[in-house]
């Protein structure tokens, strides 16, 4: 965030603290507690956010070095990111021309290229075949035309982005439009990924993502783990399209008032929270980033799957370090995954009970109400999220 911002967002926060009030929508918003229960609603979404739009990965510094790759299955389609000897990134279906079996598993480093396991069809780092076993069998089938599908992918601002639809094209100042001048300063091409673990509850995927847009709750479920640090129900909002940004002001935020403006740390007396539309949580959290990618599992409404990254800005290479680090990720989970998803596990069963037709956002929940109209939006005639302009 640009420092001006900061000093704008400071003052807001510390006059919320004084007048004991917070960011406020202009009424309370009703949710249909079927929007997180109906199989159809399901379905589409899976299609118009998982499979037809872009999605963010998480850093680059997840492949720092040219031959790392990664895949990544959670949209529902088997992808396989490749770090170019140029250091550009690459993506593809990871699926073999051949006979359809995935030609990597897992992630690793130092890689030439890529052979599927049941024939051998070899692949480079480009994803074009530059091998297959038995060659005059197949001397008929051009091999130019038999390379991985290609599908699009950016690295911009130290993130990632790729589309599962390899026919998409997308930009990403687009996706983000104003908000993208907070990550122009953060200097993310400069972090490293320090771990990721991978969470899966028994919740819809938007309530999982609902957890972390309102700090109404923190006084109360989080009384003791991270709600002596934070202030509850204090924040500011801002929307940027469909995306997001809050900030939950740390309780020693006071100090800034002995300090000249120009001198100003938000960062360091905040968490700054973004929801990158329509599944990705950004968490700045003073020293370092902590990311959130949250998609629906398995086949039916009840159940996510997400991945948590912790991002430094240096290398942890020091007992001491890795100490601080772990330190940080145990309160994380001690948060969220022993307090906020066994709650919402609650929450998504007592949607079945007939109890209520709508889940209730206050005025105090704006980045709540901003999240789901977005949602509404973009599921309506007309919504789509990026452009098709062609065939690879």
């Amino acid at each position: 965030m640009r420092h001006h911002d900061q000093i704008t967002q400071a003052r807001k926060l510390l006059s919320y603290l004084d007048t004991r009030t917070t960011a406020l929508a202009d009424s309370i918003y009703c949710k249909p507690v079927s929007d997180y229960t109906c199989p159809q609603q399901a379905a589409l979404e899976r299609e118009v956010f998982f499979r037809c739009a872009p999605i963010n990965i998480g850093l680059g510094c997840l492949l720092p070095n040219p031959g790392d790759w990664m895949t990544h299955d959670y949209t529902g389609v088997p992808i396989l990111l490749v770090r170019q000897p140029d250091g550009s990134l690459s993506a593809a279906l990871n699926v073999c021309r051949h006979r359809g079996a995935r030609v990597a598993k897992g992630n690793g480093n130092g890689a030439s290229s890529f052979s599927c396991p049941y024939h051998g069809w070899t692949y480079g780092l480009d994803g074009k075949l530059i091998a297959r076993p038995d060659e005059r069998s197949f001397a008929t089938l051009e091999r130019s035309t038999c390379g991985l599908r290609t599908m699009p992918v950016v690295e911009k601002y130290g993130m990632v982005w790729v589309c599962p639809t390899p026919a998409a094209t997308f930009d990403v100042d687009g996706l983000l439009g104003d908000l993208a001048a907070d990550f122009t300063v953060y200097g993310f091409d400069n972090f490293h990924h320090y771990e990721t673990r991978v969470l899966q509850r028994q919740i819809n995927w938007k309530l999982a993502v609902d957890t972390f847009l309102e700090s109404y709750h923190i006084g109360v479920l989080h009384h003791d783990t991270i709600g002596p640090l934070y202030y509850s129900n204090r924040g500011t909002f801002d929307g940027f399209g469909r995306n997001l940004r809050w900030a939950l002001p740390r309780r020693t935020i006071g100090e800034l008032r002995g300090v000249p403006e120009d001198q100003w740390d938000l960062i360091g007396q905040t968490i700054v929270v973004y929801l990158l539309f329509p599944n990705t949580v950004l968490v700045m959290v003073q020293d370092h980033l902590q990311m959130w990618h949250i998609f629906p599992a398995g086949n039916g409404v009840d159940e996510a799957r997400m991945y948590v990254s912790l991002y430094t800005p240096e290398p942890a290479l020091t007992e001491s370090a890795r100490r601080h680090w772990n330190n940080n990720f145990d309160l994380l989970m001690a948060t969220v995954e022993n307090q906020d998803f066994p709650v919402s596990e609650g929450i998504q069963r007592g949607f079945y009970s007939g109890a209520q037709e709508n889940v209730v956002f206050g005025r105090n929940e704006p980045a709540l109400q901003h999240y789901h109209e977005a949602l509404k939006s973009a599921l309506a005639p007309g919504g789509q999220l990026l452009n098709v302009d062609g065939n690879n």
